[in-house]
């Protein structure tokens, strides 16, 4: 299937587009279940203007793709905007900077939303490199996250604003049959995002082959935690 869990508009500082175009523009491409998930502080004070316009569109497109209202979270100081909020409202969240020294998570993921009432997932992070330089036993910290419900992004991004560099960590993990399996063992959900800020870079193709990859190894989507 064609899934994409990653994707910004015009709420995003960095995004452009307009959301009921930019859902127009995913059907066009065949996508059949479509994530968008402003930054935090881009979306600001519009929050409610967010939330009734994606969920409207939710309702307005139903019948030609499914779409998931989600919300991505900066934890660097200054932009993090998440004290004593659920994002219940949400379907799902995304985390920014898990390997980032300054985030106010302080890598500690698992703490750090545990009372959120909506899926999380961490966004464009080596995880194993994460977990590495932690010295962390990774089986164990896979496993950590698995049960907490937490999932992991792959994020196949390959547009203008990133200027055309891809994730590492994803060509990494596509072809090493070690991490997969460890991923495999701990029943960790992954998700598929191409992170697109500019509708006409979009190359869906790449979605397409991740989600593939997924299900041809017998890994665990992560759409299923979204439609429980």
């Amino acid at each position: 299937m064609k899934i994409d869990l990653h994707s910004h508009t015009r709420y995003s500082n960095c995004g452009r587009d307009d959301p009921e175009q930019l859902i127009l523009k995913m059907i066009e491409n065949g996508v059949e279940i479509f994530g968008i998930c402003d930054h935090n502080y881009g979306i600001g004070d519009r929050e409610k203007e967010y939330l009734k316009e994606i969920r409207a569109l939710q309702e307005k497109y139903a019948c030609k793709i499914k779409i998931f209202c989600g919300i991505e979270i900066c934890t660097r100081p200054g932009l993090e905007h998440a004290k004593g909020k659920t994002f219940s409202e949400y379907d799902y969240c995304i985390i920014e900077d898990l390997d980032n020294p300054a985030s106010v998570m302080q890598g500690d993921i698992i703490n750090y939303t545990k009372d959120f009432a909506c899926p999380v997932g961490i966004a464009h992070t080596d995880l194993f490199k994460f977990i590495s330089d932690k010295g962390l036993d990774c089986q164990k910290y896979l496993n950590d996250l698995a049960l907490a419900g937490i999932f992991w992004e792959l994020n196949v991004n390959y547009d203008s604003i990133h200027r055309y560099n891809e994730h590492e960590y994803v060509k990494t993990f596509f072809m090493d049959k070690i991490q997969q399996d460890l991923v495999r063992k701990a029943g960790l959900h992954v998700s598929v995002g191409f992170d697109g800020h500019r509708m006409e870079d979009y190359q869906v193709e790449r979605v397409e082959k991740a989600n593939a990859f997924l299900g041809q190894n017998n890994l665990k989507n992560a759409v299923k935690l979204l439609e429980k």
